[in-house]
This record gives structure tokens, sequence and C-alpha cells, in this order.
């Protein structure tokens, strides 16, 4: 995820009365720029359905009288032939909320963790230990899949002590991973080296995966070199992405998977205005055509490659603790 979503317009969804969502994107990017917020034609359907590695539904965004719900979201997606999505938790309120819907939806799976820029004020206000205790139990959830997105942020965080807050963050989410046997979703900006070394330094789980990969060719071969998967989102579309690119066409096609981060990241010709799981093919499209094989090939592959990594959408929702709607209670305290 970027993140714009921890900027000051972030605003609290609950003032539409949208139950379903924790926040509103602001309507002005970081640059200070208002966004265009309409949200983009639709594509061409996937003749081969794939997935959308990883999003963030809680996030609202839009224009006022357009957008999107919950529902809504995954009836565009399965229409443009996104099958299923991982909804992704950040901090506490949004691994619940990941939880709960994926309890609820059968087109969902979750992941929960604390993003790297919320660790050193959660420690701050002491409530690190809390959280990670929450995240451990919302990953013993049945449609919990990953732990994510975690890793390391030194863009957002240049001090070396909340740096080192971050590294040991990092450590004990990938025993969260290890313990519960998930995969788990890396957030890395600006940090691929040391990202890497802890990796190699406590032992990568079994399944893991790079959100929102942004390294080169070199760190793309030494990924594959370790077995890890890199996830492509829109940002391999943008005109000034060259060296990413290179990254893809040397990932070997079976550790490639392909995502939205929504709502932010959307690909080109729609940079800027609202991202969604429909828009997958978008991307998905750019990727094949710089890759040179055929969308459906590549459709099939990375919908195999998603199944390997999380598991199967198909087990029936309604099941675990967290099954049933969001409690009143929760949607005051996101």
């Amino acid at each position: 995820m970027t993140d714009s979503q921890h900027d000051a317009g972030a605003q609290d969804a609950g003032a539409r009365g949208d139950a379903e969502r924790l926040r509103r994107r602001s309507a002005t990017s970081e640059s200070g720029h208002t966004r265009i917020l309409a949200y983009p034609p639709y594509p061409e359907a996937l003749a081969v359905p794939c997935y959308d590695n990883h999003t963030h539904l809680e996030i609202e965004d839009g224009e006022e009288d357009e957008r999107l719900t919950l529902d809504e979201h995954l009836a565009a997606a399965v229409a443009s032939g996104v099958k299923g999505v991982v909804q992704v938790g950040n901090d506490v309120p949004s691994s619940r909320w990941s939880a709960r819907v994926a309890a609820t939806h059968e087109r969902v799976l979750a992941a929960v963790a604390l993003h790297p820029n919320v660790v050193p004020e959660l420690a701050a206000a002491g409530t690190l230990e809390d959280a990670i205790a929450e995240i451990d139990r919302l990953a013993a959830e049945p449609r919990v899949r990953a732990i994510g997105e975690t890793g390391l942020d030194y863009f957002r965080t240049p001090e070396k002590a909340d740096q080192l807050l971050q590294v040991e963050a990092f450590e004990r989410h990938i025993g969260l991973a290890k313990q519960h046997g998930l995969a788990m979703q890396i957030h890395d900006r600006d940090a691929h080296d040391d990202v890497i070394s802890t990796l190699k330094r406590v032992g990568a789980p079994e399944r893991t995966v790079f959100h929102c990969f942004s390294g080169d060719a070199d760190m793309a071969r030494i990924a594959a070199a370790e077995g890890w998967y890199l996830s492509f989102a829109g940002t391999v579309t943008f005109k000034n992405a060259a060296s990413l690119r290179e990254a893809l066409s040397v990932t070997p096609i079976e550790r490639i998977l392909v995502e939205t981060d929504a709502p932010f990241l959307t690909p080109v010709p729609f940079r800027g205005r609202p991202n969604a799981p429909y828009l997958i093919p978008v991307t998905l499209r750019a990727m094949a055509e710089h890759l040179g094989i055929a969308v459906d090939a590549l459709s099939a592959q990375v919908a195999s490659n998603t199944e390997a990594v999380y598991g199967s959408w198909h087990q029936a929702p309604g099941q675990g603790a967290l099954a049933g709607d969001l409690t009143s209670d929760e949607r005051e305290t996101a």
C-alpha cells in the first residue's frame, strides 16, 4: 500500500453512513493537486479469470455520488474477470475489517498485519505488544491466508531508532506467518537491502510475496533464486518504470502475481484516478504485451500462482469466530 492512506486528508467514511467502509481517501494528491475522482471505464473482461493479489477495499474513493460499495466492487471485479481478491490490513482496525469481510464474502481472502509506518506510533503509545497479539489472534481465522502488509519503509521513517523498531516488528510478523503456516505480503520502500537481509537472517516463510514490487532486475533475480513471489501493480505501466519492466522480464512466470493496491496506483492511462479490482485486466494486458505472451496464458498462470500462495477461495464463508456482519462497536472504533 502507498502511504497516501495515512495522510491528513484521510477521513472517516462514517459521515456517509456506509457501514462497510473505514476510511475515505483524500481528494487531494500527495503533491497537493486535486485528483480526478471519476472511476475509469470498465475494461474488456479477461477471458481467463485471475485474482487481485492486494487491495484495500476498506478505503472509500471516487465521486461523492459514484462511490462503490464493497459488494459493488466485488461484482465489478467478477464482471471484469477478476474472480477473487486478497483484502489487506495495515493496522488493527483494518486487519479486523479484512478478516471479517473475508469471513462473510466468498470472493475475499484476508491478510492481516501492522504496516511498518504504524509500528513506531504504536510503540510510542505503548500499544505495540497488544496490537501484535491481536494480529496473532486474527491470523487463526480460516479465511485469513497471509500476514501482511509487513516489512520496512525507510522513505516515511528516516529515523534510525524507528527503523530498528520496524525491523523488530518485521521479524515478529515473519514469526507469525511461520507459526500459522500462512503466506506473507511484504511492503518494501527504500529498504531493499534490509528487507532481503532480514528475510535471509530470520528465514522467510515458505510463501513470501513482495507486494507492489519496486526493485530492479538484480533484485528480481535474488527473489527468484529464493523462490519468492513478485506482485506487480499499476506502477509497471508507468512511463518512468523501465527498470520495473526489466524486473518483470527476468522474473520466472511461475513467480509472477498481479495486484491493484486499490484505491492507489491506478494503471496508465488512468493514473491518478481511483483504482479498483475491476482494473486488473489493464495491468495484466500491459504485462502480457511487455512479456510477449498471450493474455490468456499469463492470466491462467498468474491465477495458478495466486492459488499456490493462498489456497482456494472456495471454502464457504461463514466459518470462524469472525463470521457475521461488522458490529456497531467495531465500526465506531475503526
